[in-house]
């Protein structure tokens, strides 16, 4: 189930986002017996794009939800997000 919920995000931020690096994380098990834990998963992405360009981090943070908004409370219920832009990794 963890590899297709992490397939359904990475779909969703690389069509939305264009990413030129994703990394997704499954935190779900340090949240075992967390209330709300058994609708979605605990995750943690980390992705670079040129798409946050000129974005402050709520900004961002708001293109990474709208582009799973889909997934919210089924596959996913906490979302981490470390969002940069190319020139801020190089």
């Amino acid at each position: 189930m963890t590899a297709e919920r992490i397939g359904r995000i990475r779909a969703a931020l690389e069509r939305e986002l264009a990413p030129t690096q994703l990394d997704i994380v499954d935190d779900s098990a340090k949240h075992a017996g967390h209330a709300g834990a058994r609708e979605g998963g605990h995750f943690r992405v980390r992705l670079v794009s040129q798409a946050f360009r000129g974005k402050n981090a709520i900004e961002r943070h708001r293109l990474v939800f709208a582009a799973v908004s889909g997934l919210m409370g089924r596959d996913i219920h906490a979302l981490n997000i470390d969002a940069k832009t190319p020139e801020e990794i190089s």
